[in-house]
């Protein structure tokens, strides 16, 4: 994994920046963010919004937003991911 020379900072894998679709963007903001930003603060949507099934913690039931990212009405919490990457650039 590369660091920054200044800081050390790691840049490389979960740590590097990438640009969010702009499906994406609209549940996790425009900027660049690294990969571990990205599921934060889709993670951060999901239980603001309450879209945790009650019933199966794991199965996230998505809004119109997180439709347009997701492809589907719901999804794991185990293929999220999947769906994420096709929505960010590196």
């Amino acid at each position: 994994m590369a660091k920054t020379p200044t800081t050390g900072a790691k840049t490389g894998g979960i740590h590097a920046p990438v640009q969010p679709s702009d499906e994406l963007g609209a549940v996790v903001g425009k900027d660049k963010l690294p990969r571990s930003e990205v599921i934060s603060k889709v993670w951060e949507y999901i239980k603001a919004n309450n879209l945790q099934n009650p019933e199966n913690k794991r199965e996230i039931l998505a809004d119109e937003k997180l439709q347009k990212v997701f492809g589907r009405d719901k999804v794991t919490m185990f293929e999220m991911n999947k769906y994420i990457s096709q929505h960010v650039k590196a």
